[in-house]
């Protein structure tokens, strides 16, 4: 019995209705309540300067001016301290580099004529993020300071088949916040390096979610 050949009108329909399906599932998308990147203003930090807040783990280079046997390279310890010669303890996690300093400068005025202390940064540990949805590698990722948006996805191996491509967020905790704010981004934005998705840095216990 010969088989006829399926006619164009049939062989047509499951295509129809594969994109009937994703029209409507398109149409049904909410993405829920969520700030552009562009409108986002994160707090400003506890001191005048923003730039590296310290951290525990971070490496530090603790120099005072010609006083060799004073100087040091500390590590921040879990409890965000360091041990410096001759003042002991020093609160190091959460302030930056020129703040640490001018603050060591303080309590070693009493032991030291005239002390000028310089604080660098000589191993910053890495940051700790969680990349979820469809990624083709999600879990948590660890990305260099002041790593943004690409690199986490990068890290996570990239979009999967089902992404979308304008519902891509990250979720942050802020202080003031019963919930995490949720901050959204498109990839035609962070491919072109354009707005507030150029300049945008992640934080440790940031969350990237991929719709």
């Amino acid at each position: 019995m010969k088989t006829l050949p399926p006619s164009p009108a049939r062989s047509r329909l499951p295509r129809l209705a594969a994109l009937a399906a994703l029209l409507f599932v398109s149409a049904c998308y909410h993405p829920g309540r969520f700030v552009w990147v562009d409108d986002y203003r994160e707090p400003p930090p506890s001191q005048q300067d923003d730039s590296y807040l310290i951290r525990n783990g971070d490496l530090l280079d603790v120099n005072v001016w010609n006083q060799d046997r004073i100087s040091s390279r500390p590590r921040v310890r879990d409890d965000g301290r360091i041990s410096l010669p001759l003042i002991n303890d020093v609160d190091a996690a959460g302030q930056t580099p020129a703040a640490l300093a001018r603050a060591v400068e303080q309590k070693l005025k009493e032991l030291v004529a005239n002390p000028v202390v310089t604080v660098m940064v000589q191993e910053a540990q890495l940051i700790r993020v969680s990349v979820l949805g469809e990624v083709r590698n999600a879990g948590q990722k660890k990305l260099e300071w002041g790593a943004g948006l690409l690199q986490a996805i990068s890290e996570a191996g990239g979009f999967t088949d089902y992404a979308r491509e304008d519902a891509i967020y990250v979720l942050r905790r802020e202080s003031g916040y019963q919930e995490p704010v949720r901050i959204r981004f498109t990839w035609e934005n962070l491919s072109r390096n354009e707005g507030g998705a150029a300049t945008f840095r992640l934080k440790t216990g940031d969350v990237v979610v991929v719709e």
